[in-house]
C-alpha cells in the first residue's frame, strides 16, 4: 500500500475510533443522567411516605400505628395468651427500632422481600389472601388491641425477648442459625 493510501486508511480508522469513542461517552452521559433522574424521582416518591418522627406523632399517625399493630397481633397470635400477643407486638417494635427494618410500625408489618423470585412477607398473614377476608373474632381482636396499646403506648416489654427480632410457630422448623431466647405460647423467639 502506498503511503498516501495508508495515511488515508489510518485517518478513516481514527475517524471511526473517534466516532465510537464519542458515541460511548454520549451513551455513558445519557445513562448517568437517566439514572440520576430515576434516583430523584424515587427519592421524591418516597419522601411523601417518610415515617413520622417522635416529635411529629399525631393522633392520626398513632391511630394508624395502633391499627396496624393490632391487626398484626390478631393475625399472628390471635389465639395465643395475652403474653403471646404482647410478644408479637414487642418483636414488631424491636424491628422498628433495630435499624435493620423500616422505622415505621406499618412499614415493618407490610414489608415484603423477594427470595428466588418468590415474594415473602415478614409476617406470613399479610401474604395470605384468606386472612384478608377472614372474619375477625371480636374478643381476640379487642385483646390484640389492648396488647398493642400496652406495648406501643405504655412501653411494656417482656425481658426475655428484649432484643429478639424473629420468631416462628413451634410446628415449623425454618432451620435458622439464630440464638433461641424464649418460647411463649406456640411461638419460639430468636435474637
Amino acid at each position: 500500500m502506498n503511503t498516501l493510501a495508508h495515511e488515508a486508511h489510518r485517518h478513516i480508522d481514527l475517524s471511526k475510533f473517534a466516532i465510537r469513542f464519542i458515541s460511548s461517552i454520549m451513551m455513558i452521559t445519557v445513562l448517568s443522567l437517566a439514572t440520576y433522574g430515576l434516583y430523584i424521582a424515587i427519592k421524591h416518591k418516597f419522601s411523601s411516605i417518610e415515617p413520622a418522627t417522635a416529635s411529629e406523632i399525631t393522633a392520626k399517625v398513632r391511630e394508624r400505628q395502633l391499627t396496624c399493630l393490632a391487626r398484626n397481633i390478631y393475625y399472628e397470635a390471635g389465639n395465643e395468651p395475652f403474653e403471646g400477643k404482647v410478644a408479637v407486638a414487642q418483636i414488631t417494635l424491636n424491628r422498628v427500632n433495630s435499624g435493620l427494618f423500616p422505622n415505621d410500625v406499618c412499614q415493618v408489618i407490610y414489608q415484603k422481600n423477594v427470595f428466588y423470585e418468590k415474594v415473602v412477607c415478614q409476617f406470613s398473614w399479610y401474604c395470605d389472601r384468606e386472612a384478608m377476608v377472614r372474619l375477625i373474632h371480636k374478643g381476640n381482636y379487642d385483646e390484640s388491641m389492648e396488647a398493642a396499646k400496652k406495648v406501643l403506648l405504655e412501653g411494656f416489654r417482656l425481658p426475655s425477648i428484649k432484643d429478639a427480632l424473629f420468631y416462628h410457630a413451634d410446628y415449623v422448623n425454618p432451620g435458622w442459625r439464630k440464638e433461641r431466647v424464649a418460647k411463649i405460647g406456640r411461638h419460639i423467639f430468636y435474637n
